[in-house]
């Protein structure tokens, strides 16, 4: 189990709590987990209790151990155990090296969708202006990831004048213009030149967007997401396919070659990007930030990028239990490359 993952189950115990109505509390968008500090035990721990204690009008500690009673039955946890004024510490069961790739497989385009923002509605008011209709797609669909419902709304009603009375929320978008119009670098350059900097920064509309090289953010992206499928397709004519696993080759502690070395050390920023990428959504969609997405995906591709070459097999190498988990962690990749852009609006190429 990922931190992320980790967050996300101790987040449904606490709203499962809230729902039985065994605490009073708004359920915060997300929890902190982190490694237990001087003190705690555990593989990780959370302050969630301490923070919900005061609005919840109960001791820490109470939260704790009803939050803990709730946590005990979770997958992937072994054990809880509260510790000081009310931390919350967590024992992960032992886990499937291969789990976080099988997940993602599985889900494809739909990894990183939550239900933290479940049965509410938006109303996204913007006024007439390019860049404010593309960050208002972008994050249309990025509240649709996490349960929400939202409409756009243009002109005088964007401003406030002529709004009516509504039980949604109102999301007022003011991102700064673009100095020109962007439509000269085509769809996909355009909505990313639009979409990579954050709202109150001026968007660059220039050559560089559709520039071959690896300075462009976007041509690493989409070039991230293509080799993903050439990796597919050069797999298949060894015979070789995907099997979620442990990408480390066991043979690297004897010395068996560079490539499973380079593997066994390129593996964990790639892992750590990919179980990233459900907390940048909920981020994304609640701070209203599709630029938040846009950075994280230059992220993953440039994990994968280090990531690709031990792969596949390489001289005289034999294909391995190994090779086909490293095959199921790329194609992981390339489903949150191909989702993410998709969310932006952004075209993945199958080759580049």
């Amino acid at each position: 189990m990922t931190p992320v993952e980790l967050s996300r189950t101790v987040l449904r115990a606490v709203r499962r709590a809230v729902d039985d109505g065994e605490l009073s509390v708004v359920v915060p968008a997300r929890v902190v987990v982190e490694r237990p500090r001087p003190g705690g035990c555990g593989d990780y721990s959370t302050n969630v209790a301490l923070q919900l204690a005061g609005p919840a009008g109960r001791p820490p500690r109470h939260v704790a151990e009803l939050l803990s009673r709730r946590l005990c039955d979770s997958p992937g946890i072994a054990g809880v155990e509260v510790t000081g004024p009310g931390f919350l510490n967590l024992t992960l069961a032992d886990e499937d090296p291969g789990s976080l790739a099988r997940e993602i497989l599985a889900r494809g385009g739909e990894y990183g969708g939550s239900d933290v923002l479940a049965g509410q509605r938006f109303e996204i008011r913007i006024p007439y202006e390019v860049r404010a209709e593309v960050v208002a797609d972008s994050l249309r669909r990025l509240l649709a990831t996490q349960g929400a419902q939202a409409h756009i709304v243009q002109g005088e009603t964007a401003e406030g004048e002529t709004a009516e009375p509504s039980a949604a929320h109102v999301v007022n978008l003011r991102p700064v213009p673009a100095p020109c119009d962007p439509a000269v670098l085509g769809r996909d350059a355009s909505r990313w030149a639009l979409l990579l900097p954050a709202a109150h920064d001026r968007p660059r509309i220039d050559d560089e967007h559709l520039a071959q090289r690896e300075s462009n953010p976007l041509f690493r992206v989409r070039y991230a997401h293509a080799r993903t499928r050439a990796l597919t397709r050069g797999a298949a004519a060894l015979g070789l396919t995907a099997e979620p696993g442990d990408v480390r080759d066991h043979d690297t502690a004897t010395g068996a070659g560079d490539a499973t070395r380079d593997g066994a050390n390129a593996a964990p920023p790639l892992y750590t990007a990919l179980s990233a990428h459900p907390q940048t959504l909920t981020l994304a969609a609640t701070h209203h930030a599709p630029d938040r997405l846009a950075r994280h995906l230059v992220v993953v591709a440039d994990a994968l990028l280090g990531f690709q070459h031990t792969v596949l097999p390489q001289g005289e190498e034999k294909p391995s239990a190994a090779h086909r988990a490293r095959l199921a962690l790329a194609e992981a990749a390339g489903a949150v490359l191909a989702g993410g852009l998709a969310l932006l609006g952004i075209d993945a190429p199958e080759h580049l």
